[in-house]
């Protein structure tokens, strides 16, 4: 993680201020018929370079344009709203997609344009995940009023900065709010940071942690993660294939054309082959079958 000696002085908790959150709620966005109101956080502390930054913002949008995860989002009744942010430091915390609410495929392929045009704003500052938690109730008092409420934490290291997860669980209005994580592996010390998010981590009665096998599987992992958090089962065969009852989408093709100028490509959507042979168009659970 580097030398962060020159970062101060630890922020004490007393500087948390109750009334500012709720000063925040009062002018937050008009409540909206949602079913999940889901922030996705992603790492950018100095132990994640350029390149990994990259593949992580770029398999991000990646994976939110992937078809099935957009069959996750469309026909499921009501919308599902999203926003993002990129935090390090305990003072680093930068929002890249406001609060949107998904109801259109145009919505879903704009979110991803606007977090594939984002670039990182800093590259030296450690990981204060507790920080990063309280940022994610802040931007929960303007969420739109939604029937659940999930943060997803991704990155690849443990807390080396300011208070820590369980500080924040006690001081944030977190309460009935669900966070998962995802956790990228470099090869080293992977059994202890899975612990440490299991362990640390994890709120709610079903959080869970998914996997990176490095920043290369990032895009893969996170449309994982994105399919169990939008309410897809895994079952490991694949899914009876019914007529959609959503929006019409456009191509897959289509869309990458339309975010790939602003994206790195990292997975390109490949047909996959499901536990139980059959070949379909959309697999539940890339990464656990075959491909074709």
């Amino acid at each position: 993680m580097g030398k962060h000696g020159k970062h101060g002085p630890l922020v004490g908790l007393r500087g948390i201020s109750t009334a500012a959150l709720l000063s925040v709620a009062t002018t937050g966005a008009q409540a909206a018929p949602c079913r999940l109101a889901l922030l996705l956080a992603i790492d950018v502390s100095s132990s994640v370079n350029a390149q990994e930054d990259a593949l992580q913002r770029g398999g991000l949008a990646s994976a939110l344009i992937a078809p099935e995860v957009q069959d996750a989002f469309f026909g499921r009744g009501a919308p599902v709203a999203i926003a993002a942010f990129e935090w390090s430091g305990r003072y680093n915390q930068r929002l890249l997609l406001d609060w949107s609410l998904i109801e259109t495929p145009a919505d879903l392929i704009d979110a991803a344009t606007t977090i594939g045009q984002t670039e990182r704003t800093s590259d030296s500052y450690p990981t204060a995940i507790g920080h990063a938690l309280g940022h994610a109730a802040t931007l929960f008092a303007m969420a739109p009023d939604c029937a659940e409420q999930v943060i997803d934490i991704a990155g690849d290291g443990i807390n080396n900065e300011g208070f820590g997860p369980a500080q924040a669980y006690a001081h944030f209005p977190l309460d009935g709010v669900t966070v998962n994580g995802l956790v990228v592996e470099d090869g080293t010390d992977d059994a202890a940071l899975l612990a440490y998010y299991r362990t640390e981590i994890l709120r709610g009665p079903n959080a869970f942690v998914e996997r990176a096998r490095g920043f290369d599987d990032y895009a893969n992992a996170m449309q994982r993660k994105l399919l169990r958090e939008l309410g897809v089962q895994v079952l490991g065969h694949c899914p009876k294939m019914g007529p959609r009852h959503g929006p019409s989408l456009p191509s897959y093709k289509d869309q990458q054309d339309d975010v790939a100028r602003h994206l790195v490509d990292t997975v390109p959507w490949r047909t996959c082959r499901c536990a139980n042979g059959v070949s379909a168009g959309a697999c539940p659970w890339v990464g656990r079958v075959g491909f074709g």
